[in-house]
């Protein structure tokens, strides 16, 4: 068995909790109030900012050069096509870029960005990618799985982020990324494996708190 496969059995019930989170089952149903996915919108353009630079750091921590250069494909791609398309999009709800960049971001966001660089900065290339690829994998997910609901894909505002994640092209880097994990965890002792499966582990607990810290609003606590 792949380790991508070994994970993917292993954290189902967390996985189907995400999906069946209120925030993403309001996407595709379309009923999700647009206060929240814009508060939403906000935090992960933040978020993403944060994520480019694992990419940066995955170049930097491997000497293969074609995985360098898909790296560096992946920052470029997160950073002038990801967030220039949020840029677009937010402005659907009437988020300028001005707000985007003067943004600050919520506890959860900050502890998210921060627990996957202090992985990637302090781990092997594979503690890298195995913190980095919960995002992409359960988006891709997510976006094929409500893009089977008719009309959703369709919706006035939330169509356009169901047709981006379900898309082949987002599909595509998914796949690159857990390739690539399966090959560096080929060989690996049990005890190597685990340490992997406790890092995707707990960037997969921080994929339901970003769900859940957009559905209710959440700030810092002592700001309100």
């Amino acid at each position: 068995m792949k380790f991508s496969e070994r994970l993917y059995e292993k954290l189902q019930p967390i996985w189907r909790k995400n999906h069946a989170h209120p925030f993403v089952q309001g996407i595709g149903s379309g009923t999700l109030d647009k206060e929240k996915f814009r508060f939403f919108m906000v935090q992960d353009y933040l978020y993403l900012i944060d994520y480019a630079k694992l990419f940066a750091l995955g170049a930097m921590k491997t000497d293969d050069v074609e995985t360098m250069g898909k790296f560096a494909h992946l920052l470029d791609s997160t950073l002038n096509t990801e967030m220039a398309l949020h840029r677009e999009y937010a402005k659907k709800f009437h988020i300028s870029e001005e707000e985007l960049e003067h943004a600050k971001p919520s506890p959860t966001t900050l502890a998210y960005t921060h627990y996957m660089l202090h992985v990637g900065q302090n781990g092997t290339i594979a503690d890298l990618v195995a913190a980095l690829l919960p995002c992409m994998w359960s988006y891709w997910e997510i976006g094929k799985e409500l893009n089977q609901i008719p009309g959703a894909a369709d919706h006035e505002f939330y169509g356009e982020w169901i047709q981006m994640y379900s898309s082949e092209e987002f599909g595509s880097l998914a796949i690159w990324c857990i390739d690539l994990l399966d090959s560096l965890t080929e060989g690996k002792r049990e005890d190597e494996l685990l340490k992997l499966e406790e890092i995707f582990l707990n960037t997969t607990r921080f994929e339901y708190m970003f769900w859940d810290m957009s559905y209710n609003l959440e700030m810092w606590p002592t700001d309100e």
